[in-house]
């Protein structure tokens, strides 16, 4: 049991070492709410959200105004009986408010945890960690120079597993992916088009104009159309990664039809946080859909290590593994240790942190003196 005593918001402005663009946006610092709740033994447990409008339709504001709608109620949680009830109460609500109650629940996931004594997953109840993380790098849509520069430097640290952010003009993407070439016996490539085309016919055309064998396609069309998706599926022969198109429990239910098309992308942020992920997963291990544990771009090691936990629960099913970029993407990271992946983009628990208390990871800075928190 928890006595919550202060609930603090902060607006995480950190620069990124370089820019990140796709077909939805362009970015060089993070959009992301950090939350620190303090209990009255002094623990303080932290939660972090990352909002897009492109995504979930959030933004800063509107979780700055979830937030003050909802502080009241926050304050009333103790348990993880009561966490869990509000998520099972609130859920139309979080469904319009996912990154922003993700940072809550994470912040007291990490306090109940943390007074218990124990890592977040044992008061869970998970118990099954992989001994290593295998990332997927994930390569923007950049110059054809860029893109080469960046393929290089990934695959001299050994990664063999890509993620593609495709743009609309073809002979630029063509250009940009001769660089893969030589190496299409030794890689898996998959693309990713941030809904980039309106039809499945333009789709269909793009992208055996580009002919490039990837393995599968996320988010080619405009979101939630998804018997043009099977459609799609089927002509290119291709598995289908949802993202945008895939948010909720109850979307699960448009997928039976044909469970092999698909891998879901799940992402604790776009999910609403870890309790409805694992709900979500479990469904999806018994319909046999795949799995990716996906990122969001400028996530901190907190919710890099808060996913962990989702591939571990996510078994045989994970076909691949999406973030841990730490310091590779952000000027500064704003824990300890940063979790990055290193070396065939491979994740290990070299410091002990899954073994510590809470989510095992601290603060290098306070936020109150962190020049790129902004205290709301």
């Amino acid at each position: 049991m928890i006595e919550i005593k202060t609930i603090r918001y902060f607006e995480l402005r950190l620069p990124f070492t370089a820019s990140f663009k796709h077909g939805s946006a362009e970015r060089n610092e993070t959009e992301t709410m950090i939350v620190a709740i303090t209990d009255a033994e002094g623990r303080i447990g932290y939660g972090e959200g990352c909002p897009r409008s492109y995504v979930t339709g959030e933004s800063i504001a509107s979780c700055d105004q979830f937030y003050q709608s909802h502080q009241h109620a926050f304050q009333k949680i103790t348990s993880l009986d009561d966490l869990k009830h509000y998520v099972d109460e609130h859920d139309a609500e979080i469904n319009n408010h996912p990154a922003a109650w993700c940072a809550i629940e994470l912040a007291i996931l990490d306090l109940l945890a943390q007074s218990m004594g124990v890592p977040v997953e044992t008061l869970l109840g998970l118990n099954n960690q992989r001994d290593q993380y295998m990332y997927s790098a994930v390569l923007g849509d950049s110059s054809p120079n860029t893109f080469a520069a960046l393929y290089k430097r990934y695959r001299e640290l050994g990664l063999t597993d890509f993620k593609i952010k495709l743009s609309k003009d073809v002979s630029r993407e063509k250009e940009k992916l001769q660089c893969l070439t030589n190496d299409l016996s030794e890689i898996s490539i998959r693309a990713d088009a941030n809904n980039l085309w309106l039809t499945t016919t333009e789709a269909i055309a793009y992208l055996k104009a580009l002919d490039v064998p990837f393995e599968s396609l996320e988010e080619p069309i405009k979101s939630n159309q998804h018997q043009d998706l099977m459609r799609l599926a089927d002509a290119l022969d291709r598995k289908i990664v949802l993202d945008e198109s895939f948010m909720r429990f109850d979307q699960i239910e448009l997928l039976h039809t044909k469970p092999s098309i698909w891998i879901a992308n799940i992402r604790v942020s776009k999910m609403g946080g870890i309790l409805r992920s694992l709900k979500i997963i479990d469904e999806l291990l018994k319909q046999g859909i795949a799995i990716t544990i996906g990122a969001q771009v400028g996530e901190t090691s907190l919710l890099t290590r808060a996913a962990l936990l989702l591939a571990d629960v996510a078994g045989h099913n994970l076909s691949a593994q999406e973030g841990a970029f730490g310091e590779l993407l952000l000027a500064h990271d704003l824990f300890d240790p940063v979790l990055q992946f290193g070396s065939g983009g491979i994740l290990k628990d070299k410091t002990g942190f899954r073994s510590k208390p809470g989510f095992g990871l601290s603060l290098h800075t306070s936020l109150d003196t962190n020049p790129y928190c902004i205290a709301k």
